[in-house]
């Protein structure tokens, strides 16, 4: 039925029942308990039993969700599916218990009543005595919306309060799931198995200072592994090493809530956070260990920021990401090799290093070794060295000459502002007694601390921007510097292979003591190489497109040396 004729019907003094209505309803419950899906079960026979009774009533089968909340409608889909249906015209009439049953948002509950009516679909809130067919309907469905709205914020409120009742208490928050402990009861036990493997990381984290994904690799190899028997995650590692509950500290008010409606959270500056040592919370290491791993992990932090992308750090080494292993399409990993005659950098299949020779029968290679090879590539280029020079002066020439630090500057200047409000309104706090003086003082050095590496980076920015534009003199010289690297009179240039180094493929057919190599230049066509390992003087490359003159090429003894 149209809307207006059930108004103009409604004042002509007829009752909702006496209209012949096609009439369903709407159920749902926020949890899964059963006494809550008992309350379900007893809505649903209440409307069934409802609708049937009345005469002039058409009974369509109601729509239930089962232990959705109702502070968003994204989720229900009975909800959804019934708001789609009343678009479709398949009822006329839906009936609820109240408007928190059909949603606790203001807004919702006034959009979709608003998109039911103009589809000709009225809404009765029966506990609320809310019928949406009622021409005063919408003030009073804002009115008793924005009280279900409030009960959701109240609700948001008090599980705060529960939980810093809680924390005083002594009950441990948080992930039943935190490795090397066991939870029952919000109360925490080391768990020793597992813990080994916490101490094993801190251990070859801050003592021996090794990369994180080289501590999952060796981990593997010691028999560690995670819950579902693989290596540990790298992500894994990272939050184990920054967890102050492994040092017995408990940390809080990492995040706040922004909107209780939207659930969207903020992550506060590590200033913000409370953190104090916590005796219901058994510690696996100790604060000195903890304190000293986290200082490093900061300190690899700043260095990742300080170069202009992260990909700058990790090929601080001219093949890093330029080796990959035609098999498995994966890249070679760098590891440094010790031994009596001194260190080795070699590189190594990823699939070799995680699973072993069984998995991949690519050999490693040495940089001394891929050095011979570019040297002997770059001096069969020489011929053309010009077009060489031009290609790399261009390369550098693609990276904009002066780099605009304001930016960069105004942020860190914004930075240091805050910090300075934030020691002003510590210091109010201080004083007002919110806070101790020793907790003054911890977070005020704090903030000190931050405002000095702010400062350093401040006055290092500055100089960049003094300093930091590429004249057309200095091109000048680059280009006379690369026409000397080329003439290759003391070795291979790291720089200069980064540069012009695409990519070398590691072919499928080689071995331990013959190598074949595909090289991609950033110019140019592809290269092939190949050298023997049983005779170190034999290396020959040359252009892919050419076929190359009849060489006798010596095959390699079985005997010889391996990498």
């Amino acid at each position: 039925m149209n809307v207006l004729r059930i108004r103009s019907e409604l004042r002509n003094g007829k009752t909702l029942f006496d209209l012949p209505l096609r009439v369903t309803f709407y159920a749902r419950v926020s949890t899964d308990k059963d006494e809550q899906l008992n309350s379900l079960e007893n809505q649903v026979q209440y409307y069934t039993q409802f609708i049937q009774e009345k005469r002039n009533w058409t009974y369509v089968p109601g729509y239930v969700d089962e232990g959705i909340s109702g502070a968003s409608t994204k989720k229900r889909d009975s909800f959804l599916r019934m708001i789609a249906d009343a678009k479709a015209g398949r009822f006329d009439f839906i009936i609820t218990k109240e408007i928190s049953r059909f949603s606790r948002s203001t807004l919702d509950s006034i959009q979709y009543t608003q998109e039911l009516l103009e589809h000709d679909v009225g809404v009765l809130f029966q506990n609320d005595n809310i019928n949406t067919l009622d021409s005063d309907s919408e003030f009073r469905l804002v009115v008793m919306a924005g009280v279900a709205q409030d009960e959701v914020r109240k609700l948001s409120e008090r599980l705060k309060f529960g939980f810093r009742q809680a924390i005083k208490n002594g009950h441990v928050l948080g992930s039943d799931n935190l490795w090397g402990y066991d939870k029952k009861d919000c109360m925490l036990t080391v768990n020793e198995e597992e813990a080994r493997a916490v101490r094993r990381i801190f251990d070859l984290y801050a003592n021996q200072q090794m990369g994180i994904r080289r501590i999952s690799q060796l981990l593997y190899d010691e028999g560690f592994t995670s819950r579902k028997g693989g290596p540990f995650n790298v992500l894994t590692i990272r939050h184990i090493l920054c967890n102050p509950k492994y040092k017995g500290w408990y940390c809080a008010n990492k995040s706040q809530t922004v909107d209780y409606r939207s659930k969207r959270k903020v992550f506060l500056d590590e200033s913000e956070w409370v953190m104090y040592p916590d005796p219901s919370i058994p510690a696996i290491v100790s604060e000195e260990l903890w304190d000293r791993a986290n200082a490093l992990y900061r300190r690899r932090s700043q260095q990742m920021m300080s170069h202009r992308s992260g990909a700058a750090f990790h090929n601080r080494y001219p093949y890093s990401g330029k080796l990959v292993c035609e098999a498995h399409g994966t890249s070679f990993h760098r590891q440094l090799l010790k031994s009596v005659k001194g260190d080795k950098e070699v590189w190594q299949c990823r699939v070799y290093r995680s699973k072993g020779r069984a998995a991949c029968s690519a050999p490693q290679l040495r940089t001394a070794e891929l050095d011979r090879v570019m040297a002997d590539i770059f001096s069969k280029l020489v011929e053309n060295k010009q077009a060489v020079v031009d290609a790399v002066v261009t390369v550098l020439q693609s990276v904009p000459d002066e780099h605009d630090y304001t930016q960069d500057i105004r942020r860190i200047e914004e930075d240091l502002s805050a910090l300075r409000a934030k020691k002003d309104r510590l210091l109010e706090l201080s004083i007002e007694g919110v806070i101790t003086t020793a907790e003054f003082k911890q977070r005020n050095d704090g903030f000190n601390q931050q405002a000095r590496a702010l400062e350093e980076r401040l006055k290092g920015l500055h100089a960049e921007a003094e300093t930091g534009r590429r004249t057309a003199a200095q091109m000048e010289e680059i280009r006379t510097a690369l026409e000397e690297e080329l003439n290759f009179r003391n070795g291979v240039n790291s720089a200069l292979v980064t540069t012009i180094l695409d990519k070398i493929v590691v072919k499928q057919d080689s071995t331990r003591e013959e190598i074949h190599l595909d090289i991609h230049l950033k110019f140019g066509g592809p290269w092939e190489a190949a050298f023997s390992r049983a005779d170190s003087s034999l290396c020959f490359t040359r252009p892919k497109s050419i076929t190359p003159p009849t060489a006798t090429r010596r095959t390699s003894s079985p005997s010889g040396p391996s990498a």
